[in-house]
């Protein structure tokens, strides 16, 4: 069973950045595609960045250009770069496999609230 350990988020100025980090343990994570996904108040929850386990990368329209997803197989971790926030961007921000998500497993995610 995977768990995964969200961290890095934070309370920032519009404009300004965030860098995410998430680690994983319990699964092969090399092989794993993994994803960074984010909930709003009143929302629903949405995928932002993914990235393949041989480096390929997607992003939602949404944060194109201003996001960018990576990964450290050594370190089991992913991280997600978050530039020139805007306060639409302000959510809980979870990681996750496509097996967590299709098992509806979460971990505690970590809050990322943007001030205009």
């Amino acid at each position: 069973q995977v768990q995964l350990v969200e961290s890095g988020g934070g309370l920032v100025q519009a404009g300004g950045s965030l860098r995410l980090s998430c680690v994983a343990s319990g699964g092969i994570f090399s092989m794993n595609d993994m994803g960074w996904y984010r909930q709003a108040p009143g929302k629903q929850r949405e995928l932002v960045a993914a990235i393949a386990s041989g480096g390929n990368t997607n992003y939602a329209d949404s944060v194109k250009g201003r996001f960018t997803i990576t990964r450290d197989n050594a370190k089991n971790t992913v991280y997600l770069q978050m530039n020139s926030l805007k306060p639409e961007d302000t959510a809980v921000y979870y990681c996750a496999t496509p097996y967590t998500v299709a098992d509806d497993y979460w971990g505690p995610g970590t809050q990322v609230t943007v001030s205009s």
